[in-house]
């Protein structure tokens, strides 16, 4: 998936530019006929984006991917308002000054990231359930905002040993790189248990048939 962003807890910023924090949005709202939030969380190779590409294609009636807003430039193949929304930092501040973002957080103290608050609440409005692939304070955010109406699942690689062996697996990045994602997921896995599921993907049809079950029993499928 690409509209993924991850950063350690340190790096990661859980405050806008206007150090606001996120409302309660549902609770002005009808409930009954409005859709949910489902926020999955993984370290980076724990097949998380994987996962979410499954949902998105069987249950595409269901669920619609959010697009989060970023002041960095595209990369490679990235469109505009497909894998994220670019806009300059000065109309991204004056977003968060008006109260547009549900979370957003400033990573590795270089760029801005937001999910918008209208995008959000338009797809909701219409029934549909809303998928986030986002990191671990990002998901705290959206909790806190949606409480009950926001499903947050922790997808776990089998082990940290088999992790390691994925993202050296990769050969995309130097051994320092893949040092600092394998403390970042040593960070966010000992984060896991605020989750409201945790699932462990083993095996890749195993992992989705459990996430499809969780889903259904929160009435999201």
């Amino acid at each position: 998936m690409s509209n993924s962003r991850k950063a350690s807890p340190s790096s990661r910023k859980a405050s806008n530019p206007q150090s606001r924090k996120a409302s309660n949005p549902q609770s002005r709202q009808e409930k009954s006929s409005r859709g949910k939030l489902v926020v999955l969380s993984a370290p980076s190779g724990a097949g998380k984006s994987t996962i979410a590409g499954l949902l998105l294609r069987k249950h595409h009636d269901r669920f619609e991917l959010s697009i989060s807003y970023t002041t960095r430039t595209p990369r490679g193949a990235e469109k505009h308002g497909v894998h994220y929304f670019f806009v300059a930092e000065p109309e991204f501040r004056k977003m968060a000054a008006e109260n547009g973002f549900l979370e957003c957080a400033h990573v590795f103290g270089k760029y801005w990231y937001g999910t918008s608050r209208k995008f959000v609440e338009d797809i909701l409005a219409r029934g549909k359930n809303v998928l986030f692939d986002i990191d671990v304070q990002g998901a705290d955010q959206l909790k806190h905002a949606y409480g009950k109406n926001c499903v947050t699942v922790f997808i776990l690689p089998p082990s940290m040993e088999e992790l390691e062996s994925r993202l050296r697996g990769r050969k995309t990045e130097t051994a320092e790189a893949i040092e600092f994602r394998l403390e970042t997921a040593r960070k966010e896995m000992a984060a896991s248990p605020r989750f409201d599921h945790r699932i462990r993907n083993v095996k890749l049809e195993d992992a989705f048939a459990e996430l499809e079950a969780v889903l259904k029993q929160d009435g999201c499928l």
